[in-house]
């Protein structure tokens, strides 16, 4: 495969923006805006490689492909766009919906899959390193389009939840359903919920166990090395490195790096976290504490301003400092854009802001603080799948329930669920599931089929 799909061509006409260029796809479809509809077959390909890591949701799309439970519903979509979530996206096609998506992220998507979705016509709206205003815009042709009235939502850190909210409010009452998978997204809704500007009933599948515990634990357990290794080709062993957060993200970071021989170091807000992290041998240290002699900084708790401007002026030369939380409020990089300080930039997401002074101290910034697994690796496919499957359960859930069942409020995706999206990914794994028997049931007071525990359980 040629590497043109990844390098941004330096052709004249790829300086325009996007929304400056007239495209069509080959049949003539033209309700979209990507980068460049003539890199499809290599999204295509891309998306096929996808698929075959992604059983469950594949599963899921054989499934239902005859019920089509999702038709009638139109989604307005606001998700990264990768090769993961077009199959996602021609997966809810396929079960009977009609969709319009934009990106949740300004660095995340790929191009050539955009392209290829496009090609497929999809009325997609996203490019690689949009600029805000273009992000807005996006996402605002998915909402506000002839002939298109959304009813329902799927969103991942709430920017069209927000924008209709905000811009289109009698459309937003039309919504059945909105579902977020993301701590950001989710934590809007429930701030709606309690001040009582959320109208419609929202599916948290952030919190879904198969979400947290894959997604966040096992799948950024192997992504962070990824994106340290390709964005600085760091020698991993014998780092000192502090985790600002101990949640699922934390955690899998924190076992990855410990078992490539680093010395971590824990910030925590939360005293169980904070215990969670001692039990498990590390540190729990205040940033301070730390700060002068680390070699890498981790931010990982979905807070804003966790590392300052104080804290990057203390870092020693050559420290790397990077975001795995949703959003890039975590590191304060506005701080640096001042006139004192010099930015270089090395490679594609990689920074390096150096300090004035005679030993011209420099720090490494990745992903200018965004998400930097998106924006430096990937994320592996087969926990794309889980997520996916989840996102599109929570979808049918909500589109078909009868009115009533659901009110206005935030939702948990129902455990049956949860333990169907899993099953849908055990048969690739070659793993059998042991079944009770009618009289172990019975002794446990279980349906053989399940749910197989109480809410309440924290696996």
């Amino acid at each position: 495969m040629s590497m043109s799909s990844y390098t941004e061509s330096s052709s004249e006409e790829d300086d325009l923006s996007p929304r400056d260029k007239v495209q069509q796809n080959s049949k003539g479809f033209a309700d979209f805006c990507v980068r460049n509809i003539k890199q499809h077959s290599f999204g295509r390909h891309e998306i096929e490689i996808a698929e075959q890591e992604m059983p469950g949701i594949m599963a899921l799309r054989k499934q239902a492909l005859d019920d089509k439970p999702l038709k009638g519903s139109n989604i307005v979509g606001c998700t990264h766009i990768n090769a993961q979530t077009a199959v996602l996206i021609e997966t809810l096609i396929s079960l009977g919906a009609n969709v319009r998506w934009a990106a949740c992220n300004i660095y995340s998507t790929q191009n050539e899959v955009a392209a290829a979705l496009a090609e497929s016509g999809v009325p997609i709206f996203a490019w690689r390193g949009e600029i805000e205003e273009d992000f807005w815009w996006c996402i605002d042709k998915c909402v506000h389009a002839e002939n298109w009235q959304p009813n329902m939502i799927l969103d991942d850190g709430g920017d069209a939840t927000h924008l209709m909210l905000k811009k289109y409010p009698v459309m937003f009452k039309m919504i059945k359903g909105i579902v977020d998978e993301s701590v950001t997204g989710v934590h809007r809704l429930y701030q709606l919920s309690k001040t009582g500007k959320l109208t419609v009933p929202a599916m948290n599948v952030k919190d879904a166990i198969t979400k947290t515990k894959f997604d966040s634990l096992y799948s950024c357990k192997e992504s962070v090395i990824d994106s340290l290794k390709r964005a600085t080709d760091i020698m991993i062993g014998g780092k000192q490195v502090v985790l600002c957060g101990y949640g699922e993200v934390g955690k899998g970071c924190a076992q990855a790096l410990k078992g490539l021989g680093c010395i971590v170091y824990v910030t925590e807000i939360d005293p169980i976290c904070a215990l969670q992290a001692c039990m498990d041998g590390f540190r729990v240290v205040k940033l301070n504490e730390v700060i002068r002699t680390v070699d890498v900084v981790i931010t990982c708790t979905g807070n804003k301003n966790v590392v300052t401007r104080e804290h990057m002026d203390k870092m020693k030369n050559g420290c790397i400092v990077c975001n795995m939380g949703h959003s890039n409020t975590e590191i304060d990089v506005n701080s640096l854009r001042t006139s004192e300080l010099q930015w270089e930039k090395m490679r594609s997401q990689v920074d390096h802001i150096i300090w004035p002074g005679p030993d011209g101290k420099r720090i490494i910034l990745l992903a200018e603080g965004r998400l930097v697994n998106l924006s430096c690796s990937s994320v592996s496919s087969f926990v794309a799948s889980i997520t996916a499957a989840t996102q599109a359960l929570a979808l049918i859930e909500l589109f078909n329930a009868p009115p009533g069942r659901y009110k206005a409020d935030v939702y948990l995706l129902p455990k049956k669920m949860d333990e169907y999206v899993a099953s849908l990914h055990l048969p690739t794994l070659d793993a059998h599931l042991t079944e009770l028997s009618d009289e172990q049931a019975r002794y446990m007071g279980l349906n053989k089929a399940g749910p197989f525990k109480p809410n309440y359980y924290r696996y």
